[in-house]
């Protein structure tokens, strides 16, 4: 499966900075009330010789899926560059190639200079990776604009 009919209802392409994150995408957004979600559907390019999205990528997913989530869930947050200081993960199962991830991220705390975050991340419904993280409050910044 590939393309934009693989990706399921509400979720939209979230547009990124920086030719990392840019080379590793696509990753979609469904941000409704309270409730955000990003994700993406696991291409061969994603996967380790087990055809299997490799821990690198998973890792590369959960260092977004935080500080993404905290945005949308903080006014204070809002257009804020968060560094990761620590960035915890269990990968509690495989990943298959083809398969939708989504994750769903949990903002804990947030002091002046830190974030404090946790989420989930499943592969087709089936848990995958736990996460869990400190960001640092940084500077403001102009992040690229979403489609409406």
């Amino acid at each position: 499966m590939s393309g934009a009919s693989s990706v399921p209802a509400g979720f939209r392409p979230l547009p990124m900075g920086g030719e990392f994150v840019t080379a590793n995408g696509p990753l979609y957004l469904k941000h409704e009330g309270s409730l955000v979600r990003l994700g993406f559907r696991v291409e061969p390019r994603h996967t380790n010789p087990l055809g299997i999205c490799h821990g690198g990528m998973m890792a590369t997913f959960c260092d977004m899926l935080l500080p993404i989530s905290a945005h949308r869930q903080s006014e204070a947050l809002v257009n804020r560059f968060l560094p990761t200081i620590s960035l915890q993960i269990d990968y509690l199962a495989p990943a298959p190639l083809g398969a939708w991830v989504e994750g769903e991220a949990q903002l804990l705390r947030v002091t002046r200079s830190f974030v404090f975050a946790q989420g989930l991340v499943s592969a087709d419904d089936a848990p995958v990776a736990r996460v869990s993280g400190i960001f640092k409050v940084g500077a403001l910044f102009h992040p690229p604009k979403e489609e409406a």
